[in-house]
């Protein structure tokens, strides 16, 4: 897992795909662009631009990913997303679907909270079990999630 700040970002530490997403997010009006998802390397790197409610942290089902890593980017609103290391743990609440891409959990053995703020990001790898739009009440965000295929790292 990786978390940061779009205005503070070295490139020289990640991978060229990860790069290649941080960049697109800099450099993006998503005020602009309406909710939905736009390829950007095929299927290979995409981007869904989403606008969500935050809820209370019960009200959100852990999740991870087998072929895909996320780049999660907090465009406006606030939100806390959690994080932790999938170690296998965890009780399966909803099974893999492989055309998804996820797997919920139905809670994550020694999450860690993300207080986010507009231009924080993370970088969940499929080691990473998360949950996002979590907030005590209810705000509207815009998050932008960029899919990365593990093939492309």
């Amino acid at each position: 897992m990786i978390f940061g700040h779009i205005a503070k970002v070295n490139p020289k530490q990640y991978p060229q795909a990860i790069r290649f997403a941080l960049d697109y997010l800099a450099k993006t009006d998503f005020d602009s662009m309406e909710a939905g998802r736009y390829p950007l390397k095929d299927d290979k790197i995409y981007v869904q631009v989403l606008d969500l409610e935050t809820k209370p942290k019960a009200e959100y089902l852990p999740e991870v990913h087998r072929n895909y890593l996320d780049v999660q980017y907090l465009h406006s609103g606030t939100e806390i997303m959690g994080v932790s290391t999938d170690l296998g743990n965890n009780a399966v609440a909803v099974e893999y679907n492989p055309e998804r891409d996820i797997l919920y959990y139905a809670e994550a053995e020694n999450e860690q909270e993300l207080h986010c703020q507009p231009g924080n990001f993370a970088v969940f790898f499929p080691e990473d079990a998360h949950r996002a739009a979590i907030y005590n009440g209810s705000e509207k965000i815009r998050k932008i999630v960029v899919k990365i295929a593990m093939s492309e790292i």
